[in-house]
C-alpha cells in the first residue's frame, strides 16, 4: 500500500503533539529489534495487565502484539495475516488483534524468517510471552496457541476485576493480596528466565516515575473540557500510545508535560481543534476502526468534534499510601483501587453499571451533545453491554442521540463507507434537533 493511500486511512489530527507520535511508534519497533540483537530479553506483553513497571525495573524490553495488529490495520495490511490465521483454522470472528498477531508469527514460522514488508520491520522474536485475564478471553489464550509455531515460556496472569455489585470495602483485603500473590508469582517467573534477582529500590522508583507520568497525562486530557475544546478523539487514539506502550520510558513523562503545555495555551487563547465548534461528542463504548480512522473527520462538516471518549481511558488517580514499602503490594493496591472506583460510584448513583457510569461522567463532564458507540465483529468485550449503556445514558438524558457505527477494529471488510456516511447523516440531524430543544 503505499504512503498516500495510508495517510487516508488516518484521521487528521489536530495537536503537534499527536502529530509526533508515527515517528515514535517507527522507533518503538525499532529499539525492540535492535534490543533482540543485543541479546536482551524481549517479551510480547498486553495492556492493562499491571506489570509494565515490574518489566521495566528487570529490564526486560516490552512488545505490544495487540498496538502492532492495530498498525497493521491502519496501514492496511492486516489482511494477509488474517487470512494466514484463518487458513490455521481460526474463526474470522475471534479477536483482530488475535488473529493478526497468530497469523504474523505462523506467517514467520512458515517462512522461517520476518515476513517481507512486516510494517515498521515486524516484532522481534519474544524470549518470552506474559498474557492476563484482563478484558477478554482471548488475551489469556492467545499467547497459548502460539505454542503451535514456537516453544517460548508463556506466562498467565489474573488480573480481578470485582463485579459491579459486590461490597468493595468487605472484598478489598482479599482482592489486593491476590493480586499480590499473581505479581509475585509473576516475578519469580521473570528472575527464573533472566537469572536475575528483582531489586526492589528501583522497582519502587520506577512506580513513582509511572504515577508523575500519568498526573502530566491526566491533566492535558482534562483540559478537554474547555469550550471549544483544544484536543479531539483523533488525537486521543494516537495520543493514548505512550501510556500504554511505553509508559516507564522518560521520553513519556517529558511528552505528556509537553502535551499539557501545548493544550493549556490552546485554551488560554480560546483556540480550538476545530475552527467553528457546534456540537460535542463522545466517543462511548467500543475500540475505534483502525483501518478506516478517517471516518472520524466526517463529523467535522457538521461542526461536530468528539471532546472525550471512554476507550482507552486514563486511570483514575492514585497516591501511594504512607507506610505501604512494598511496591508489590502498592502495584495491588492501586490496581483494586483503579478497577473498582467507577463501580462504586455507580453504587453511589442507585446502582448505575461502572461503564454506564462512566458514560454519564464524561457526558456531564465534558458537555456533550451526541454519542457515537462502535459495534465490532471481532470484539465483544468491547460491545456487549452497549444496548444497556444507551438505555442508561436516556434514563439520565432523554431524548440524546445515540449512533451505532457497525464494523470492526481490524477487518476492513466489515465497513462500508457509504453505509456509515449515511448513518452519520441521519444522526447529525438528531443532534443539531436534540441542541436546538434544549435551547
Amino acid at each position: 500500500m503505499s504512503q498516500e493511500a495510508a495517510e487516508k486511512t488516518s484521521s487528521r489530527k489536530f495537536t503537534e503533539s499527536a502529530g509526533k507520535i508515527r515517528t515514535v511508534v517507527k522507533r518503538m519497533y525499532q529499539q525492540a529489534q535492535q534490543a533482540k540483537e543485543e541479546k536482551r530479553k524481549v517479551a510480547y506483553c498486553m495492556v492493562m495487565c499491571n506489570y509494565e513497571e515490574i518489566l521495566s525495573a528487570m529490564d526486560i524490553v516490552q512488545v505490544y502484539a495487540e498496538n502492532y495488529a492495530g498498525l497493521c490495520a491502519v496501514k492496511r495490511q492486516a489482511e494477509c495475516y488474517m487470512e494466514k490465521a484463518r487458513a490455521e483454522g481460526y474463526s474470522n470472528l475471534l479477536c483482530g488483534y488475535a488473529q493478526v498477531g497468530i497469523g504474523f508469527d505462523a506467517m514467520r514460522h512458515e517462512l522461517g524468517e520476518m515476513p517481507p514488508d512486516a510494517p515498521d520491520g515486524g516484532m522481534p522474536e519474544p524470549d518470552m510471552l506474559l498474557g492476563c485475564s484482563m478484558g477478554c478471553d482471548p488475551r489469556w489464550k492467545w499467547f497459548q496457541a502460539l505454542g503451535r509455531y514456537k516453544d517460548t515460556p508463556i506466562y498467565n496472569m489474573d488480573v480481578l476485576m470485582p463485579p459491579s455489585d459486590a461490597d468493595m470495602d468487605a472484598i478489598k483485603e482479599h482482592s489486593v493480596r491476590y493480586m499480590a500473590e499473581e505479581l509475585r508469582g509473576l516475578i519469580s517467573f521473570l528472575e527464573e528466565q533472566t537469572g536475575t534477582n528483582m531489586d526492589y529500590d528501583r522497582l519502587m522508583e520506577v512506580i513513582r516515575h509511572v504515577e508523575e507520568t500519568r498526573w502530566w497525562w491526566r491533566e492535558a486530557y482534562e483540559l478537554r473540557k474547555a469550550i471549544p475544546t483544544p484536543m479531539t478523539t483523533q488525537d486521543h487514539f494516537v495520543l493514548f500510545v505512550p501510556h500504554h506502550m511505553m509508559l516507564t520510558d522518560p521520553f513519556t513523562l517529558e511528552f505528556y508535560k509537553g502535551l499539557y503545555e501545548e493544550l493549556k495555551e490552546r485554551v488560554d487563547n480560546k483556540v480550538g481543534a476545530i475552527e467553528d465548534e457546534k456540537y460535542r461528542l463522545l466517543w462511548g463504548v467500543g475500540l475505534p476502526p483502525w483501518h478506516t480512522m478517517s471516518i472520524l473527520d466526517y463529523y467535522i462538516n457538521f461542526g461536530a468534534v468528539f471532546a472525550a471518549e471512554t476507550a482507552y481511558m486514563i486511570p483514575e488517580p492514585f497516591e501511594i499510601p504512607p507506610g505501604v514499602a512494598d511496591p508489590v503490594e502498592i502495584i495491588a493496591l492501586r490496581a483494586f483501587q483503579r478497577n473498582t472506583s467507577l463501580q462504586k460510584r455507580g453504587q453511589e448513583a442507585g446502582g448505575v453499571p461502572p461503564l454506564a457510569q462512566a458514560h454519564l461522567e464524561r457526558i456531564k463532564d465534558y458537555y456533550i451533545d451526541g454519542v457515537v458507540m462502535h459495534i465490532t465483529r471481532s470484539c465483544r468485550a468491547s460491545t456487549m453491554g452497549q444496548i444497556l449503556v444507551r438505555n442508561v445514558i436516556r434514563d439520565h438524558y432523554p431524548n440524546m442521540p445515540v449512533m451505532f457505527m457497525e464494523s470492526d477494529i481490524i477487518d476492513l471488510d466489515t465497513y462500508s463507507d457509504d453505509e456509515t456516511k449515511n448513518r452519520i447523516d441521519t444522526f447529525m440531524e438528531m443532534v443539531g434537533a436534540y441542541k436546538r430543544s434544549l435551547g
